[in-house]
């Protein structure tokens, strides 16, 4: 698991700006989305991953403590999968482009739909009545990648946790890109995965500088408790 280190000088700046160190820990969990990028075989599982991230492995048990809670809470799961098109070598050639061609020929092979790369992770514990989503950028948000936008609209929610792989690159520009839209966003930082912890870091510093909010599983975690308990009384 990575070892998450916020220096006091970005939380004081944080709070210079906000006001107060966590603005979004109050989220409303019937308005909120578990958005988890990319937990896919094909950037977890040996011999198959393109890409592997062997962090990712490790915050599975936290995305799934999240999913329980979020779900029992009255709240929405959302699975994101990466896929690869053809169409994309053209309409995405400046990405393609910086890759070798072997490179680029293993994460086509991986992240083609029906693949046993593009399939989810099998210790996730992914619900019939969550939602999956698929995307076809970095981003879940940005023109033309998905539909995640229009479907979290149509449910209501304002405020998206952001989960899964890699924290520099899909996560972090889908947590963006979801502030950038009006979404409240937090992205868990022990719950997310990254290469190193030096990229992990880098990505949650410049996240939460900026365009959200960061919390950890057992914060989260507390807030739905606390949200039970009070509905129950």
């Amino acid at each position: 698991m990575h070892q998450v280190v916020i220096p006091p000088s970005v939380v004081d700046r944080v709070v210079a700006r906000r006001g107060r160190e966590h603005v979004y820990e109050d989220f409303d969990p019937t308005r909120t989305a578990l958005v988890v990028i990319d937990l896919q075989n094909a950037f977890m599982m040996e011999g198959v991953a393109h890409s592997p991230c062997r962090e990712a492995i490790e915050i599975v048990p936290n995305v799934n403590r999240l999913a329980r809670g979020l779900r029992a809470a009255g709240g929405t799961v959302v699975w994101i999968q990466t896929a690869f098109t053809e169409e994309s070598l053209v309409s995405w050639s400046a990405f393609h482009d910086m890759s070798v061609p072997a490179r680029t020929k293993k994460r086509s092979e991986a992240l083609t739909p029906g693949s046993i790369g593009y399939g989810l992770w099998a210790d996730l514990e992914a619900l019939p009545e969550d939602l999956y989503v698929e995307k076809l950028r970095f981003s879940a948000f940005i023109q033309g990648s998905s539909d995640l936008e229009r479907i979290l609209r149509e449910r209501g929610i304002d405020t998206v946790m952001i989960t899964g792989t890699v924290t520099s690159v899909c996560c972090e520009s889908t947590a963006r890109d979801a502030m950038m839209r009006n979404f409240k966003t937090i992205m868990v930082t022990d719950a997310n995965a990254a290469s190193t912890d030096e990229e992990h870091n880098a990505a949650l510093i410049a996240f939460y500088l900026t365009f959200g909010d960061i919390l950890s599983t057992d914060a989260i975690c507390s807030r739905l408790q606390n949200q039970a308990l009070m509905a129950a009384e």
